[in-house]
């Protein structure tokens, strides 16, 4: 046949009537020999186990948990470091793997072999939960053996247990021990902040910025001592200057007594110098003042003596004593504690002066002490919030290691223990049958196809065209013969297109 012509339906249905045969003898043949290579294919068994992760049992909200990174990259760590050498080879020897391969291949292809042959495959996520929530894992061995997949299986399974619960209470204490230390650190500088800031307000009483209120309430106290003490001071001396005045009166009075006659002149110079201290009190105390009353009963004692008459000295008298009288040595007296008094007010006027001008030095170095103090205070501030913040991480710490401890964290559980496989999970029949008809069909097509390709008989007039090179002018109906089958007919109809070319 050419390689121009092109197949119909009407060709496929012709070969298709004539080789039908074939189809069901590629589809049986092919299914038989299907069914022979799954029975003699060396069987492969497959055990698995589903492995939960199981969250905290105390939320997140109140407890960090000890392991924070994706629960991705941990599964990939572990799968890789329980799938190394040191972790295998074991397994090897203690379940006797692969004895008829150990004299011939090297222990790495033996192990290579069992990693083949163990899968890692996490559960799906479903559909509305976050991202990084893992639900869980499947762990697949492939054996040969339905017991030794199991056992595998068992054997991977236990170490992704032990090692999650190894990590975790690695990284739990890794984590307590190093918030430890830093808090330690922390708690060092704080006490050294603490010594530094107590330091300086020792050294600078009064002049820190909190005291800047109190020394100015201070300083105004000060200021209304110091107008108390002046008057005081004020009111001492004019006390003492009486009390002169009155021993002046009193002597001249006893030496009058003494010489037998008064003294006029005493008597009015002293009546002046009490009205001029009254005229003095009054200027600043309201007349119930006792200074003012007790000036006001000295004058009107004063006045009585001078108005009664003097006495004439009698001739037998006795002699009058020598000794002072009682009232001049209480006024002695008087004046001496009037200097002690005086004394005292001027030494505590000193005193205030001498506050005031403390209060006045430390005021004035308030600006420079208050910029070394915020700079002191900042780095105590600084060291104390370092401090509460590792104190708070190192409780939260200690709470999730706790947590570990009591297995309440995050865990690895086996919720499906490793099964022991009944049938093959290689070859599956049902697989191996079905695909050993549909290729025996496929091939029993691609036989026909062949077929009609290769017919080279003419069957219609676009047949006569392509093989001859010729036009067709005109074409005689097929005629049937009586006592031809089917095959004759053909010919015959070959014939009348010839003839007709």
């Amino acid at each position: 046949m050419a390689a121009n012509r092109e197949l119909t339906s009407t060709d496929a249905k012709r070969v298709l009537r004539r080789y039908w045969w074939i189809l069901p003898i590629s589809a049986v043949l092919l299914t038989l020999i299907a069914w022979v290579a799954a029975n003699v294919l060396p069987k492969r068994y497959t055990s698995q186990t589903m492995v939960l992760v199981e969250q905290p049992s105390v939320s997140a909200k109140y407890v960090d948990p000890v392991v924070s990174d994706d629960l991705n990259h941990r599964l990939a760590t572990m799968q890789e470091l329980i799938l190394s050498r040191s972790r295998l080879q074991p397994i090897i020897e203690k379940l006797n793997l692969y004895p008829e391969d150990r004299g011939r291949l090297h222990i790495d292809d033996l192990m290579e072999k069992l990693r083949e042959a163990i899968t890692v495959k996490p559960v799906e996520v479903m559909q509305g939960t976050g991202p990084h929530q893992l639900p869980g894992f499947y762990i697949t061995a492939t054996f040969n053996s339905p017991q030794l997949a199991q056992q595998v299986c068992t054997e991977i399974t236990s170490m992704f247990l032990a090692q999650n619960a190894r990590q975790t209470e690695q990284q739990a204490s890794r984590t307590t021990n190093f918030l430890g230390e830093q808090l330690a650190e922390a708690k060092t500088k704080l006490d050294q902040e603490d010594a530094k800031l107590a330091e300086f307000k020792r050294q600078h009483p009064g002049s820190l910025p909190e005291d800047t209120q109190s020394n100015i309430g201070l300083l105004t106290g000060t200021n209304t001592q110091l107008e108390a003490n002046t008057q005081a001071i004020a009111r001492a001396e004019q006390e003492k200057a009486f009390n002169e005045s009155l021993l002046q009166q009193e002597e001249v009075n006893w030496k009058t007594r003494t010489t037998g006659g008064p003294n006029p002149d005493s008597a009015d110079a002293q009546l002046t110098l009490l009205q001029d201290q009254l005229s003095s009190l009054l200027s600043r105390y309201t007349p119930d003042h006792p200074d003012v009353i007790k000036t006001q009963n000295q004058i009107a004692e004063l006045k009585k003596r001078m108005a009664e008459p003097a006495k004439p000295a009698s001739a037998n008298a006795p002699a009058q004593s020598t000794h002072e009288p009682p009232q001049i040595q209480l006024l002695r007296a008087k004046l001496k504690q009037d200097d002690l008094t005086i004394a005292n007010l001027k030494r505590e006027q000193a005193q205030i002066h001498s506050q005031s001008r403390q209060l006045q030095v430390r005021m004035e170095a308030t600006p420079m002490v208050e910029q070394q103090y915020k700079e002191i205070t900042r780095d105590h501030q600084t060291a104390s919030d370092i401090y509460n913040d590792l104190l708070k991480k190192s409780q939260s710490s200690g709470m999730a290691r706790e947590l570990v401890n009591q297995q309440d964290s995050e865990q690895f559980r086996v919720y499906d223990p490793p099964n022991l496989p009944q049938n093959p999970s290689f070859p599956k029949k049902p697989y191996f049958l079905g695909g050993g008809a549909v290729g025996g069909l496929a091939i029993g097509f691609g036989i026909l196809f062949l077929l009609a390709m290769m017919d080279k008989t003419i069957h219609s007039e676009h047949d006569a065209e392509l093989f001859l090179h010729l036009p067709v002018l005109t074409v005689v109906p097929t005629l049937a013969v009586a006592g031809l089958n089917g095959n004759n007919a053909v010919a015959d109809r070959k014939e009348q297109i010839f003839s007709g070319v």
